[in-house]
């Protein structure tokens, strides 16, 4: 089996698994050349051991050898930016969002940083706000969500399902997490909304779950937005493992506003954008993808 070095010589020149590769729209999937060059012209900031750069949404941080990944990515990555040292993430979103990426090519600057991101966690702190266009508003402007979330297994696969009254015992043996998220809505228009999020624990598709039971699914969610029915236009939450998992489901008036059509909208990506990180030094900021861009000029929703 090929090692990191292979993994990452191989998704350079472009031999990774069939079908892996990241979405920067609708419109086309990006392969291990494409999706490095994408990086490279994604820096944010770069300053001494640091540097930042906005990741596109599908891209995973870790994979397996020969898969397409950030971590695989890296080393073709320091040499295009005639980087010496080699990079260490220290903080990155999750594989279906996009967002800022944390590098650090100091071994200490990269514990100083996690022990950082830990300590704030321990104080109910968590330095990163994300942004998210929503298929729906909230009822109230600003708020927060707080269930208990824990994976299920349905069927073959295992989904994140929220516990509204997790038992002691089952805190107590962690398989279930309480968690919390806070949420502002920054603009409104057409039945489509832009949230600023502000989790305040960490746990696997969080945000979308915890946006859900907002009824408020994010655009381009294909994994959760089918827990929201309606009935004469009126959302409600449906149980996991009631209904299937599917494509995102929007209306013809939103289709046409957006410029998808069905076939399209099955590789719409997830609108969940992690904005900003707070650091000792101060706050990092990445611009949001260019087609989250499009979707809130399409939905008439200010950038902010």
């Amino acid at each position: 089996m090929a090692g990191a070095g292979g993994a990452a010589a191989a998704a350079a020149r472009g031999l990774a698994r069939p079908g892996s590769g990241v979405y920067t729209g609708w419109k086309r999937l990006l392969g291990p050349k494409e999706t490095l060059r994408l990086l490279e012209g994604s820096v944010v900031h770069r300053e001494g051991a640091l540097l930042a750069l906005s990741k596109p949404s599908g891209l995973p941080v870790l994979g397996r050898p020969g898969d397409l990944s950030l971590d695989a990515l890296l080393p073709a990555l320091r040499r295009r930016l005639g980087l010496a040292a080699e990079l260490h993430v220290v903080k990155a979103p999750a594989r279906e969002y996009s967002g800022l990426v944390l590098l650090s090519s100091c071994y200490h600057t990269t514990k100083r940083l996690q022990q950082f991101f830990t300590n704030a966690r321990q104080r109910g702190q968590y330095p990163a706000t994300y942004r998210a266009i929503t298929v729906g508003v909230p009822a109230e402007v600003e708020g927060e969500i707080c269930t208990g979330l824990c994976w299920q297994q349905q069927g073959d696969r295992a989904m994140v399902v929220p516990v509204p009254a997790p038992g002691r015992r089952s805190l107590a043996r962690k398989d279930v997490k309480i968690t919390l998220t806070q949420y502002r809505v920054l603009s409104a228009m057409g039945g489509c909304a832009l949230l600023q999020l502000q989790p305040k624990t960490a746990f696997p598709e969080q945000l979308q779950v915890h946006l859900t039971l907002l009824l408020c699914p994010a655009l381009g969610d294909h994994e959760h937005s089918s827990h929201v029915g309606r009935v004469l236009g009126v959302p409600f939450f449906l149980t996991p493992g009631t209904v299937p998992t599917r494509t995102q489901v929007l209306d013809k008036e939103l289709l046409s506003r957006l410029g998808l059509s069905p076939r399209q909208l099955h590789h719409l990506p997830l609108h969940i954008h992690l904005q900003e990180l707070v650091l000792p030094e101060g706050p990092l900021c990445a611009p949001p993808p260019p087609y989250f861009l499009h979707s809130l000029r399409c939905l008439g929703l200010p950038e902010h």
